[in-house]
């Protein structure tokens, strides 16, 4: 009896010895993550702060002032901004959904060591990414040989496949799908394509969650190639609109031909600094609230092949 009760507070101390670290890691993340958190909050504040008193007192937490012309200014795009947000989820949700489709297959291929093709894929797969050709081999390519200019396929194929995220779903599979699963099935008489779509793709969930946010967010921040093969404004997509919002605002306030009384009248009105500050919020604004949902499967796929304790 006696070794028992001296065994139990031996585990009542290693457990409050646990809280207690548990306790200072929890108060040390907080502290971090609010630190990370400043210049978010900082960005939403200035984004409806005045521009005079941006001008004249800089950047802060509490604002002399507030307004709404920053916001308005970007929202006069009205029905332009629609469209480029239709035309952003559109190539996110379609270009995501494929590139995951094509991936997870392309994945799934790579662990059949059965199949004869399996080492020349694995290298063809590496050499888009250790050689490139460049933009401008893209763009000859991609004009003049598949004719997409000005064409939305444009803005989904050139990122819908990347060798990294090939990698980590083929890793998902080995880990943690299991071999017997898939030979039972077949031994079922399931052919390889039921044993992908019936057994290994609803399995990988984490890993295409994991992989599936990454490729939307980058889907929702590319602005390079609109910019190089879009033409036509009912065609672009929301980050190239929102950049060209900003030139349009840049230009107004360092137009040459404007005589300088009149800019120095309108200094403080046109809502530069509080326009910018509303465009990263709203270019930010669904993937910071997409990111909660995503989260869980975000981190368990990405330690996919972490050693376990």
């Amino acid at each position: 009896m006696a070794k028992n009760k001296n065994k139990d507070l031996e585990y009542t101390g290693k457990r409050e010895k646990y809280g207690v670290g548990q306790f200072i890691l929890t108060v040390c993340l907080l502290i971090y993550t609010f630190i990370c958190a400043l210049p978010i909050i900082l960005v939403f504040i200035s984004a409806f702060s005045d521009e005079m008193s941006i001008t004249q007192y800089g950047y802060s937490y509490f604002p002399k002032a507030w307004s709404l012309n920053g916001m308005n200014a970007v929202l006069r795009y009205g029905k332009q901004l629609y469209q480029s947000y239709m035309n952003t989820i559109v190539i996110t949700l379609v270009g995501t959904g494929v590139g995951l489709l094509v991936m997870s297959m392309f994945a799934f291929v790579l662990t059949r060591h059965d199949f004869m093709l399996r080492k020349f894929l694995s290298v063809f797969m590496l050499i888009p990414m250790l050689f490139q050709g460049g933009q401008l081999s893209a763009y000859l390519i991609f004009t003049g040989t598949y004719h997409l200019k000005d064409n939305l396929l444009v803005l989904i194929l050139p990122i819908m496949v990347s060798t990294m995220n090939i990698i980590i779903l083929r890793t998902y599979i080995q880990t943690s799908v299991p071999e017997e699963l898939m030979d039972s099935a077949r031994i079922d008489g399931a052919g390889e394509f039921r044993t992908f779509f019936q057994i290994t793709f609803p399995l990988m969930k984490p890993a295409l969650a994991a992989v599936g946010f990454m490729m939307a967010t980058m889907y929702w921040n590319d602005w390079q190639n609109a910019l190089m093969f879009m033409d036509t404004a009912s065609k672009k997509p929301l980050q190239l609109l929102l950049i060209n919002i900003q030139k349009s605002i840049e230009m107004l306030v360092n137009a040459r031909n404007i005589p300088s009384s009149a800019l120095a009248a309108m200094q403080g009105s046109i809502p530069q600094a509080t326009a910018t500050m509303s465009t990263v919020i709203i270019v930010i604004g669904p993937i910071m609230v997409a990111y909660p949902f995503f989260q869980k499967y975000f981190i368990k796929g990405l330690t996919v092949g972490s050693v376990k304790g």
